[in-house]
């Protein structure tokens, strides 16, 4: 390897970032589901991973989320979004609109479920624009349950189908609130190492 190949890997290596976007619910971030778990175990690797406690973490507005993910977690073309539930509704809105190296979908829907807080939330407002997303991203992950207590098989399906992702299809993991996620961050790990290749 060439001094001037290692030294872009470095400064690729450097510029890339991992932002996780939790559900809704409230709570600290760090303390929540895989959320903090994840968060420790790329900063052992290096990589960095970036977490905040949302705003508006019960409804989880699309018009206060989407912002906050440009302006205070900086997600960009160098980001990986790993969204969780209502933050993988967040990641796909997001990707509409941005570029991103990735998204990494966690039990994601496309429609409300008849939820009313579901519906404030503004994500489910009109379709979903997978072509769009499609082109901001170089890179679609999803991971889902057929067991999941709150979201049908079939919406996890649509937008398997929408986005064409890579899905990792589990039976029973229902929700994924458990306080570990190694499938998760081996994926993680495994994208970073490519595009590092890549470069």
């Amino acid at each position: 390897m060439t001094k001037y190949r290692c030294s872009a890997l470095v400064s690729r290596w450097i510029k890339m970032q991992v932002v996780v976007v939790p559900g809704n619910g409230g709570g600290d971030i760090f303390q929540g589901n895989w959320y903090g778990w994840i968060f420790r175990k790329l900063g052992q690797l290096g990589v960095n991973c970036v977490m905040k406690n949302m705003p508006d973490p019960v409804i989880a507005r699309e018009s206060v989320w989407i912002p906050f993910m440009r302006d205070e977690l900086k997600c960009g073309e160098d980001t990986i979004i790993i969204g969780h539930s209502s933050g993988a509704e967040a990641a796909m809105r997001y990707a509409e609109q941005y570029t991103v190296h990735g998204i990494i979908l966690v039990s994601a829907c496309v429609t409300d479920l008849g939820i009313e807080t579901e519906r404030q939330s503004g994500y489910y407002s009109r379709g979903w624009d997978w072509t769009a997303i499609k082109n901001n991203v170089k890179v679609i992950v999803q991971f889902g349950s057929t067991d999941d207590p709150f979201i049908p098989w079939s919406e996890q399906e649509e937008v398997a189908k929408g986005l064409q992702s890579d899905f990792y299809k589990f039976t029973d993991r229902g929700h994924f609130m458990n306080s570990q996620f190694p499938e998760l961050l081996e994926v993680v790990k495994s994208l970073i190492h490519a595009d590092l290749l890549d470069e």
